[in-house]
């Protein structure tokens, strides 16, 4: 039996700019509060000091990667926390120089010298980080935990248990690879949305998956919302200003509503050529990587540098091809991306730094691809190759990010991500899956062995391509 990862695994609500170098790392500082707890260290602990290596220590900065587990180490919930109070609590323990412990314990904390940045590499992952607790006699308690992309967190002795240690999936359709999930489909005769459900309900109520499924794509279109309405420099020294506001005003002018649901409603109504689809859909990815860049509450989809693709294409389909489409079609989608998302996670990478951006706008792209097949009517064949055509075409994409901020390429990148999406779905739809050459699980595989084929510079390190380039200075 298999570990399962569920779509609300590869679906998770947290706060910009990276799933890998923020929303991990703050999950990290949560899980080392835990171990505390059950060793019955937390009250006793007088400071805490922490490690970051590899890729968190040399874009760490440009991620928020400290601010991270400073908050997590605070006990803040990163779904839930309201963004407007980070800065607020960020610069109280930067004045004090105290930190309240899980939100309940004050200890000394002062930031440069308990955050430390080691730019060498831990053996077992990039993205590794060492929290070691300290009390009043001297005595210490240290874990290491590495954050995998996508906001997953593991420890390396966790990782290589033993098979009998592992989680044990219950599932009643286990699924590893593509091929499998359509033998699935096959053999029970259903859509690949109507397997995902069977599985999550081994999970879950049906109520309880549909509240889910809402909660993410209302959170999805209440970051597209924001990140349309809001204007201004976005944070981190880059200069960047925010196009999406533009855009979107130049696209739906003076036009009345009050909520996102209105406006959903506003945008259903403008003119549709194909350089207005263009525009909309771009303007929705930027909108979301905006807020995003900002420290904004987003949808993880599956890492939150390439969170604007799946929202941005879900609402093409919504405001563009299917003005009659209901809650129905958006948990159908939804379903569809997870499950494609958790076989690129199972069989390669969805961590930039480890697999350059190809795991991250590339699988985001399968996952948009894919799902949006199934609206359209593919078939399961159809639906599998709408995601490998859009990951075939993301092979090799390095990541580079300039200064180290999910900012440039990054935010532009999900345009063409959602873009490339929309075509793939297109092409498989006109396609015969006999005539298929290259089936999923194969470009799956062929993407990690590029992964580990890549130089370390063009892996979210900021140490080659874009990054090296164009000075922070330049802009």
């Amino acid at each position: 039996m298999e570990e399962c990862i569920s779509i609300f695994d590869m679906l998770k609500i947290g706060v910009g700019p990276s799933s890998s170098h923020t929303l991990g790392p703050w999950r990290a500082g949560e899980r080392f509060l835990e171990e505390l707890t059950q060793e019955n260290l937390l009250e006793t602990t007088t400071r805490i000091k922490v490690d970051l290596y590899g890729s968190l220590s040399l874009t760490g900065k440009g991620h928020a990667t400290d601010l991270a587990v400073m908050l997590g180490l605070s006990g803040q919930d990163p779904e839930y926390i309201p963004v407007e109070n980070i800065d607020g609590i960020i610069q109280k323990i930067a004045t004090t120089q105290q930190l309240l412990l899980a939100n309940k314990y004050p200890i000394a904390f002062n930031i440069p010298q308990d955050i430390l940045f080691n730019k060498n590499f831990l053996p077992f992952h990039s993205n590794g980080m060492t929290f070691t607790a300290y009390n009043g006699s001297g005595d210490s308690y240290s874990a290491t935990f590495y954050s995998i992309g996508g906001g997953f967190v593991v420890k390396e002795e966790r990782a290589n248990a033993k098979e009998k240690e592992k989680v044990k999936c219950h599932f009643p359709y286990p699924i590893n690879k593509a091929s499998e999930l359509l033998a699935y489909c096959k053999s029970e005769n259903k859509s690949i949305s109507e397997i995902v459900f069977e599985n999550e309900k081994s999970m879950r109520t049906e109520s309880e998956i549909d509240k889910e499924l809402l909660r993410i794509w209302n959170t999805m279109l209440e970051c597209m919302y924001i990140g349309c309405h809001s204007e201004g420099i976005l944070p981190g020294g880059l200069n960047v200003r925010r196009r999406a506001f533009d855009m979107h005003q130049g696209l739906i002018g003076l036009s009345n509503y009050t909520d996102q649901h209105s406006w959903l409603e506003q945008i259903r109504s403008t003119e549709v050529k194909f350089r207005q689809i263009l525009k909309w859909v771009s303007c929705f990815a930027l909108a979301v990587n905006e807020v995003n860049a900002a420290l904004g509450r987003i949808v993880t989809a599956p890492t939150n540098g390439s969170a604007g693709v799946i929202p941005s294409v879900l609402m093409y389909y919504l405001v563009i091809e299917n003005h009659q489409a209901s809650e129905k079609e958006i948990k159908q989608f939804l379903s569809v991306a997870g499950v494609i998302g958790s076989i690129f996670k199972k069989g390669a990478t969805i961590s930039a730094a480890m697999g350059g951006c190809q795991a991250e706008i590339g699988v985001s792209s399968s996952m948009a691809a894919g799902a949006l097949c199934e609206l359209m009517g593919g078939t399961p064949e159809q639906v599998l190759i709408a995601a490998e055509i859009a990951m075939e075409h993301h092979l090799g994409l390095t990541c580079d990010p300039i200064g180290g901020l999910v900012q440039i390429p990054c935010i532009e990148r999900n345009t063409m991500g959602a873009i490339k999406a929309i075509n793939a779905a297109e092409l498989a739809l006109s396609t015969d899956a006999k005539n298929v050459k290259v089936p999923l699980d194969k470009v799956v595989s062929t993407m990690w062995e590029t992964a580990k084929d890549m130089n370390n510079k063009y892996k979210e390190t900021s140490e080659g391509g874009l990054a090296v380039a164009v000075n922070i200075s330049d802009c």
